[in-house]
């Protein structure tokens, strides 16, 4: 969330940096400055009424010592608690409400964040390779993986549901092969720590991340047990530190998990939701980074450049793109998309969105360090998909498709596979 003092003492640049998002929120800020000089006004009669009633009660000792009557002071005491616990309630209902409106305002774009009032606005930062040329017309994924048996939508259907999948013989294979390429990659090379978290989680992991309460309708929800299942292992891991204090010497904080994620995608129907495109599960391996507010614009180029490498070894043609402050993510500050060649839909595929958060996700859970001076500061987080497996699975089988109906599997990519070609 953003920092109160910040509202409080520059209200006009937050909605300045908030107008170029989608959606008005001065409104929202106003309120919080509203209940914010009220609550302090409250604060303040409330110091007073507390010293008016210590020193009201001594001269009550003393009167009564004496011999006077302490009726009428005694009852002008008994108002002043009432007040006190008055504005006590109201201070209480105020700081709800407030917190409320402040978990409902979007992060600020950062100040280098490109001005832009929707997707096609967005511009390209980079092109690596060429867009693979077949000599025959290339084929969606979903002919070729029922072709060669590798994805069961029926099956899926039958078992669940609408956009679910069962991955079958070599396309299963396929999938862990990718899993386990993905996890060395990120472990070996780029110096993550591997997590494996729970799939379900507490309420407070979905706020503290910014996915609650903005985004309830899209996360599968047990009443019972008041878990979520992760729409992305971004909540999970994140939260390994909230309501801590780390040591400046342990940051930067780097993690690499792969799990499925789960979302309801509400609203998103017939959005490019042919074959695997947009799932309700899916595989992914998330990167994850805890640093400083020095160090975090450097760490998302590497995070990007860590989730870029696994295109380039994998010979995948892609493009990266900036989003503009229209486009961005709720709780982002700043995010790059790397969007993937997919032949046989004859587009391009977002694989990973690398964003830095800033201090936003950090003070929704209370996650701080201590830095050279002593001083307890808010940590930046920074999140990316290091991929997200399913556009991977597609971009791969359509690329490296053969006229025989055979599929290549990269060079990079055969030892995790055991072998050069599917079919």
């Amino acid at each position: 969330m953003l920092d109160i003092r910040l509202i409080r003492e520059n209200p006009d640049l937050v909605k300045e940096r908030l107008a170029g998002r989608s959606g008005d929120y001065a409104a929202l800020v106003d309120e919080v400055l509203s209940i914010d000089t009220a609550r302090r006004a409250a604060e303040t009669e409330r110091q007073k009424l507390q010293g008016d009633r210590n020193r009201i009660s001594k001269e009550i000792g003393i009167a009564k010592k004496n011999g006077q009557d302490t009726s009428a002071i005694e009852a002008e005491v008994r108002a002043t608690n009432e007040r006190i616990e008055q504005i006590g309630r109201d201070a209480d209902s105020a700081d709800v409400r407030q917190r409320d409106l402040l978990l409902s305002i979007p992060n600020m774009p950062h100040e280098g964040c490109p001005v832009g009032h929707s997707a096609e606005e967005n511009p390209e930062v980079r092109v690596w390779g060429e867009k693979p040329v077949h000599d025959f017309q290339p084929k969606d994924h979903t002919v070729i993986g029922q072709a060669l048996g590798l994805i069961d939508f029926e099956a899926g259907a039958k078992i669940t549901g609408s956009a679910f999948v069962v991955y079958r013989g070599q396309g299963a294979r396929l999938e862990r092969a990718l899993i386990n390429f993905l996890l060395d990659l990120h472990t070996t090379q780029h110096g993550y720590v591997e997590i494996s978290p729970p799939l379900l989680v507490k309420s407070d992991c979905l706020v503290g991340t910014g996915q609650l309460p903005k985004f309830g309708d899209q996360v599968y929800h047990s009443p019972e047990d008041d878990l979520y299942l992760i729409p992305t292992a971004e909540v999970p891991v994140t939260n390994l530190h909230r309501d801590e204090i780390v040591k400046s010497e342990q940051l930067p904080i780097l993690y690499a998990a792969y799990t499925p994620c789960f979302r309801r995608e509400a609203g998103s129907a017939g959005l490019g939701t042919r074959g695997l495109i947009r799932m309700h599960q899916f595989d992914k391996v998330e990167l994850v980074k805890i640093t400083t507010p020095e160090t975090s614009m450097a760490e998302l180029e590497s995070l990007t450049a860590n989730a870029e490498k696994v295109l380039q070894l994998l010979g995948l043609h892609y493009r990266v793109i900036e989003l503009c402050t229209g486009d961005i993510g709720f709780g982002s500050a700043k995010t790059y998309d790397i969007e993937v060649w997919a032949p046989g839909q004859g587009t391009y595929l977002e694989v990973s969105s690398c964003s830095s958060f800033d201090d936003y996700q950090a003070r929704r859970m209370n996650l701080r360090y201590k830095d050279e001076n002593g001083k307890n500061r808010f940590c930046h987080t920074l999140n990316g998909s290091g991929t997200a497996l399913a556009r991977l699975f597609v971009a791969l089988v359509e690329t490296y498709q053969q006229a025989d109906g055979t599929v290549r599997i990269p060079e990079a990519l055969r030892p995790y596979f055991g072998a050069d070609q599917i079919g």
